[in-house]
Formats: structure tokens, sequence, C-alpha cells
């Protein structure tokens, strides 16, 4: 390490920079954790999520079916009028 001769590196000023050094790393450290935290969290609302999805599709009412039984219905009622009246 190179130095300038006016300013000579003491031990102080190495403690000083390992110090501000090793704060800055815990706090990155820290700020990783959160992040890892939240990302669980996020992985375990999207399986929520999707088991809740999934759940409402598997209740839902099958519309085509619906649509069909609807007309055919319709279609009777119409003969059911045109021949009973």
């Amino acid at each position: 390490m190179t130095t300038d001769p006016e300013h000579p590196v003491v031990p102080e000023e190495l403690a000083e920079l390992r110090r501000v050094f090793e704060v800055g790393l815990t706090r990155i450290e820290g700020q990783l954790a959160l992040h890892a935290h939240r990302d669980d969290q996020n992985v375990k609302d999207q399986d929520d999520l999707s088991s809740r999805i999934s759940a409402l599709e598997h209740n839902r009412w099958p519309l085509p079916a619906v649509a069909a039984l609807t007309a055919i219905g319709a279609l009777a009622i119409g003969i059911w009028q045109v021949l009973g009246h």
C-alpha cells in the first residue's frame, strides 16, 4: 500500500476503516436477511392464493353445461306450448 509521505497511515485510521467496513457489511447482511424473509413470505402468499384459486375453479358452475340445460329447457317449453295449446 503506497501512502502519501505527508499523511502516514496510522493504526487508528485502519481500525476506523475496518469498523466502517464491518458496519456496512452488517447493514447489508441485515437487508439481505429482510429481503429473504420477504421473499419467503411472498412465496407463502403465492402458494395460498394458488390454492384458493384452485378451490374457486373447482367449485364454480360449469357454464357450458348450464347453458346447454337452459337451451334444452327452453326448447322443451317451446314444444310443449306449440303442442299443448
